[in-house]
């Protein structure tokens, strides 16, 4: 009766009675010597907060010393040169984004929905060109448009004249478009994102339904694409407020925007302070609209 009770037990261990099988021995926990202790995790965060703090917290608390010398904001704010620059910074970002925003939606259009022979190709191309350094395309831009470019090469073999009539590259309007021709897929590569998720069954029950592309543009696409040109504009307009190296290559010595004059101040002037003033300025304006572009992509999914 012992066994067969046994047995019942084994096959029918809802009944109230426990098995008397054991549980594996791999599964036990095991408390020898040294197990079970964990290193805080503040421990691992040294490392990186240390790093951080070397390379830029430190250098930044220095710029920031440095600007807090007496009477140095006061001097500078005080400047015509510095108002300038801070108008030209803003009018030239502003402005560039602008451009961006409208090219880069065009662009992402056509590559989007209207199917052509290497479409991919050029997609695919925009993620490569967004490594290129912003010079690169400077450079570009004055072998074509340049005083001795090819533009006014042809213009001076054509007509016999002794140089050609295209100057605008050393003009606010040179870095305007340098600016406009770099920083123009870093809105498309979000819209793009945006457009292959947009379903086409969409589009063609507009179409269908007697819609114009335009009004297809209006209606369906774009309410879809604003918050990939919202965060894709946010992007440009930070990087623009602090492009350096298109103002310099295009060689407008007329165009001082803050990084120009941070520039200025340091390596020709060599007033550190109001340098570090200025720069203080442009960290404070990169930093703000920095949040605002993290606010935008968070809500954008980005």
């Amino acid at each position: 009766m012992g066994s067969r009770a046994s047995g019942v037990s084994e096959r029918h261990p809802a009944a109230g009675v426990v098995p008397t099988r054991s549980a594996p021995a791999e599964r036990m926990p095991t408390t020898g010597p040294g197990k079970g202790r964990t290193v805080p995790a503040w421990v691992w965060a040294l490392p990186p907060v240390a790093v951080l703090a070397l390379v830029f917290l430190y250098p930044l608390a220095l710029v920031v010393q440095e600007s807090l010398a007496p009477g140095a904001y006061a001097d500078v704010f005080a400047s015509a040169s510095f108002r300038d620059a801070l108008v030209t910074t803003v009018w030239l970002a502003v402005a560039s984004t602008v451009g961006c925003l409208v090219l880069g939606f065009a662009l992402a259009l056509v590559i989007a929905f209207v199917p052509f022979p290497g479409g991919k190709a050029v997609a695919k191309f925009i993620d490569v060109f967004l490594s290129f350094p912003s010079f690169l395309i400077t450079l570009a831009l004055l072998f074509l448009y340049g005083t001795v470019g090819m533009a006014n090469g042809v213009w001076t073999d054509v007509t016999g004249d002794a140089t050609g009539p295209f100057r605008f590259l050393t003009t606010p309007w040179g870095v305007l478009l340098a600016e406009i021709t770099y920083f123009t897929p870093f809105v498309m590569r979000p819209l793009l994102a945006a457009f292959s998720q947009l379903e086409t069954a969409q589009l063609e029950v507009a179409s269908s339904l007697g819609a114009r592309p335009l009004r297809i543009i209006r209606q369906v696409i774009l309410p879809e694409a604003l918050p990939a040109l919202a965060a894709g504009g946010s992007l440009v307009l930070v990087m623009c407020l602090n492009e350096f190296g298109i103002v310099l290559f295009t060689g407008a010595k007329g165009v001082t925007t803050l990084p120009m004059l941070v520039y200025s101040k340091a390596i020709l002037e060599s007033d550190y302070a109001a340098a570090c003033v200025v720069a203080v300025v442009n960290v404070a304006l990169s930093v703000g609209l920095y949040v605002l572009y993290r606010g935008v992509s968070r809500r954008a999914g980005a």
